[in-house]
């Protein structure tokens, strides 16, 4: 073992020290500015236009992503996501934490997304069950799990995405893409999604720009060229009839509450905004003109309003979205919420007054700080 002299010894053990309180202050100060910034960021945050609050709390011991929730009649239903994987939740309106009912995988690996809240409590989801990707509806009473569609056609040639219904689950939709390469990354992705992000913002896997995580993405602004992706392709199913349309260059549908009318999100050179078609007579209504994204719409329960996400306070920027209303006889457009660094998503009416959605708020600072959580939120619309 070599020796060194005393002098030379102390004199290392002192360049150590130094360094490590060199470190230790570097340390410190970075932390320190961090969170003079957090505390400047919050003394700037704008007043929130309406109160916003959580809808249920955080797993005591395992982190939980909670996002895209559902609600028809007296139940929400929204996807679940931890180290074990995805799962389908039911709970009650009145009581999200005491009345929980978990649509439990069948199979090992089974993953299953997309819940759908059916007015009468049955719960409809997508799951790789059987073969890559299937949509089923899980009866209110009973153990019965029921195929929505005929499986050849839903089973294995289309990957049904985004599922959505009506109310009385008479009306069906989901989108899907027709591009093969694209079709086998989505089903990985199922099961593995890409990044964390993604959960809370599903809109973006149709875009080539914003289907992959980065630093920084370019902004949804009208004209924008680069989506390498072909166009999404909606699918529209009656299960009185087991009629299935095909509408293009369509995703993300929402169903008013009757079943009369589609809402949907069309991209025309690369900006993203809301359509409706009426069912009956055909007639279609661009809703939404804005040179940004406006995705993910939401029929009110009394189908006179539509809730949607969209960046466009923040022009453009994928990561900044906030809750929107439009009101349909009018047009007239109402900004919900204001969060100015938050991701808020997935809208869906508990009645009238109120709209249940995700976002990566930090519940101890839900209008100035995110975190790396998806949770579900309620903003009241009369305070």
């Amino acid at each position: 073992m070599r020796r060194y002299p005393a002098p030379r010894l102390r004199k290392a053990q002192g360049c150590i020290h130094q360094l490590k309180e060199e470190r230790l202050k570097r340390f410190f100060l970075a932390l320190a500015t961090a969170s003079f910034a957090s505390a400047a960021l919050a003394a700037k945050a704008p007043v929130a236009l309406h109160p916003v609050h959580l809808f249920m709390p955080d797993g005591a011991h395992v982190r939980t992503d909670r996002f895209y929730p559902h609600a028809a009649g007296p139940f929400v239903v929204f996807t679940e996501h931890d180290r074990r994987g995805f799962r389908v939740v039911r709970v009650r309106k009145s009581a999200p934490e005491a009345l929980r009912r978990v649509i439990a995988p069948l199979a090992a690996g089974e993953q299953l997304r997309f819940g759908v809240a059916l007015a009468d409590g049955g719960v409809g989801y997508v799951t790789n069950r059987i073969g890559p990707i299937s949509a089923w509806l899980k009866e209110p009473q009973g153990d019965a799990h029921v195929a929505i569609a005929n499986l050849g056609v839903w089973n294995g040639a289309l990957a049904p995405l985004h599922l959505a219904a009506d109310a009385n689950g008479v009306h069906w939709c989901f989108d899907t893409t027709l591009e093969k390469t694209r079709y086998n990354q989505l089903l990985q992705a199922f099961t593995k999604p890409a990044h964390w992000e993604l959960l809370g913002q599903h809109w973006r896997i149709y875009d080539s720009r914003f289907a992959a995580h980065k630093l920084a993405y370019e902004r949804t602004v009208e004209g924008a060229t680069g989506n390498h992706f072909a166009p999404p392709v909606l699918f529209l199913f009656d299960r009185r009839t087991s009629s299935l349309a095909m509408i293009p260059n369509a995703a993300f549908c929402a169903l008013s509450p009757d079943g009369t009318k589609l809402a949907f999100v069309r991209v025309v050179r690369g900006n993203y905004d809301i359509w409706m078609q009426d069912l009956s007579s055909g007639e279609l209504t661009q809703l939404t003109t804005s040179p940004y994204a406006d995705v993910e719409p939401a029929f009110s329960p009394d189908g006179t309003r539509l809730a949607f996400v969209s960046n466009r306070a923040s022009k453009g920027d994928v990561r900044r979205t906030s809750i929107y209303v439009l009101e349909l006889a009018t047009g007239r457009i109402q900004r919900i919420t204001n969060a100015p660094g938050a991701t808020d998503g997935g809208p869906t009416w508990l009645d009238d007054h109120t709209i249940l959605f995700h976002s990566n708020r930090d519940p101890k600072h839900p209008q100035a700080r995110t975190d790396g959580r998806w949770r579900l939120w309620v903003v009241d619309l009369t305070r």
